[in-house]
């Protein structure tokens, strides 16, 4: 398979602090007398992953994690990322800072290829924070992204968590950005949270990956805590994703649940809309998912993406769990009668790989 959605992981050995913080959707530590051990997330690190550092299954969180510890994180994330059997990793690196392993090092510990995804909003903070003026910083950010976009497969962009989708789909016009821009110089070190900004960076990306040929990543569902998630429903921005579709540009959406219906249905009625049908750690939901989705959409427009990110568990219980889940509606359709296996081989091919290298030009 091809992940198509992954992020960098962590290179150091981590506290079993960190380590629950990571496999948690929340981002923040368990409250006081319990664990994320305590969770489908945790049961699954447990399950799937003990075996792979040479424990039994469903060995105790304390003997999971010194065990972690005694092969060290070099030698734990080369035998997750390998397990994984993931051909090639497009990498997501949007905050990427040094304890994160690059692009180049995720492909070579996980026997794989690897190219970035660019995250516009970590090359905006970049600029906004060395720009001097509200023309330089446009100028500037211009520049920027077609000096990354061209050493990327992909864009992505975090507008559905920073501010939600329910954005005015618009390109801002130059006065309205100078003026939001001369605010954000006022304090650039602050997370940009700009209506206007975000959407002018979004537009930008949408003129580059027109020029080059690439595809546009946007990540809806659930995500930060900090926006409330009926704003990152994708049917939000229907009125964007329909201005932009006669530029050519395909749009990725990510992630998706719980509102992955309503992604399907974007994806089944504009050509240009692709559905990633990774659901990350969360196994049930996956198997259930995948089933729905698969009666919405065709088979062309989804793909596959692990949403993993900081531990290689999370890279490899997302493979798992899409091919669990896909081979558990498949079945259930071929058992019917109403896939020939043939048929069923072709489709898990398209989701799996061959949609993801047609769309990314691998």
């Amino acid at each position: 398979m091809i992940d198509q959605h992954c992020r960098g992981v962590e290179r150091d050995d981590l506290s079993r602090a960190r380590f629950e913080i990571l496999i948690a959707e929340s981002g923040a530590p368990a409250p006081p007398g319990t664990t994320h051990f305590d969770s489908s997330a945790g049961v699954a690190v447990r399950r799937w992953c003990a075996p792979l550092l040479d424990l039994p299954v469903h060995a105790a969180p304390a003997v999971y994690l010194s065990r972690r510890a005694e092969l060290g994180a070099d030698e734990v994330n080369w035998r997750l990322l390998r397990a994984a059997g993931v051909a090639a990793f497009l990498v997501d690196t949007a905050d990427a800072g040094p304890e994160v392993l690059s692009t180049a090092e995720m492909g070579r510990l996980g026997g794989a290829a690897a190219d970035e995804v660019v995250g516009l909003e970590g090359i905006e903070q970049r600029v906004a924070e060395r720009a001097r003026t509200a023309v330089d910083y446009m100028e500037s950010l211009a520049v920027a992204l077609h000096e990354r976009a061209a050493r990327a497969v992909g864009l992505t962009s975090a507008i559905a968590h920073r501010h939600g989708l329910h954005f005015d789909p618009a390109r801002p016009s130059r006065g309205s950005v100078i003026a939001a821009a001369n605010r954000r110089l006022a304090d650039p070190k602050e997370i940009l949270g700009d209506p206007v900004l975000l959407r002018h960076l979004l537009w930008a990306a949408v003129d580059v990956a027109r020029e080059r040929g690439l595809p546009l990543q946007l990540p809806t569902g659930h995500g930060r805590a900090g926006i409330d998630p009926y704003r990152a429903d994708p049917t939000l921005m229907a009125g964007f994703v329909r201005v932009v579709q006669h530029l050519g540009v395909p749009v990725i959406l990510l992630h998706c649940h719980p509102f992955h219906r309503q992604a399907a249905h974007l994806a089944a009625v504009f050509p240009h809309v692709y559905l990633d049908l990774g659901m990350g750690l969360a196994s049930s939901a996956s198997a259930t998912a995948i089933g729905e989705v698969l009666d919405l959409v065709p088979f062309h427009k989804l793909m596959f993406g692990s949403g993993g990110s900081a531990l290689a568990e999370t890279l490899l219980l997302g493979a798992l769990h899409h091919r669990r889940g896909l081979a558990h509606a498949f079945a259930a359709r071929i058992g019917r009668g109403d896939w020939s296996p043939a048929d069923a081989a072709r489709f898990a091919h398209m989701i799996g790989s061959g949609n993801a290298r047609r769309v990314y030009r691998l």
